[in-house]
């Protein structure tokens, strides 16, 4: 699903941020992405939903090498991938509805399917009163699970979080997790990246973990890298 051998990232002629990556995610696994900031998470995430080449080394993403691919076969890998990100980037003149209904419009779906769909998972994640509201009149959690619910609907094969239940309290954070419990256990990869060291204690899956650039795969509480 996800490969990196011997990555390296830096920005212009500045340090690497990565340093010699080496990891395999396999199809329909969960890991949480930990570290202390600027330690590289996000520019980690970048390099999986291919905003980012790598300076040196190779990613392959679902069996293929992304260096060797064209503009048009990447844009086919990207829509396999849902991202949540840490800035939400939701799209200001649109609804909360017209938001989480984009990946699905995008892909052609019926509108009677977009609306079902739609619907249903807004009021899953509490949100069944703003569907017309647009984003700039909601709160930040409120946000994050616009942008949340825009990543899933779709179902993506791979799924990027940033930060995904940063902004929400302990109660819709544990709601959250099992909705994407729910999606890996319908066979979605997931990649979590958080700071909160309770979740990740008590969900209990592999942990990527990035300091100072490198990283080190835990399993089950112990280093494995």
């Amino acid at each position: 699903m996800v490969r990196f051998e011997n990555v390296g990232m830096r920005f212009g002629t500045g340090p690497e941020v990565l340093r010699d990556i080496n990891v395999e995610l396999e199809p329909g696994s969960f890991h949480f992405l930990t570290g202390p900031s600027g330690a590289g998470k996000t520019t980690l995430l970048r390099l999986i939903y291919l905003a980012e080449r790598p300076s040196r080394g190779r990613v392959s993403l679902f069996g293929e090498r992304v260096g060797a691919l064209s503009r048009n076969a990447l844009a086919d890998l990207r829509r396999k991938i849902g991202i949540v990100f840490q800035d939400f980037r939701l799209i200001d003149h649109l609804s909360a509805f017209d938001n989480v209904a984009l990946p699905l419009r995008v892909a052609g779906e019926p509108e009677s399917l977009v609306r079902d769909h739609v619907g249903e998972l807004l009021a899953w994640v509490g949100l069944a009163a703003h569907m017309e509201a647009r984003p700039a009149t909601l709160s930040g959690g409120q946000q994050q699970r616009i942008a949340i619910a825009r990543a899933v609907i779709a179902r993506p094969d791979l799924l990027l979080a940033d930060e995904p239940t940063g902004n929400v309290d302990d109660t819709l954070a544990d709601r959250l997790m099992h909705l994407f419990e729910e999606m890996n256990r319908l066979g979605t990869t997931l990649v979590l990246a958080t700071h909160n060291e309770s979740l990740v204690q008590k969900r209990g899956y592999p942990r990527l973990h990035l300091e100072s650039g490198r990283l080190a795969v835990e399993r089950a509480g112990r280093n494995a890298a």
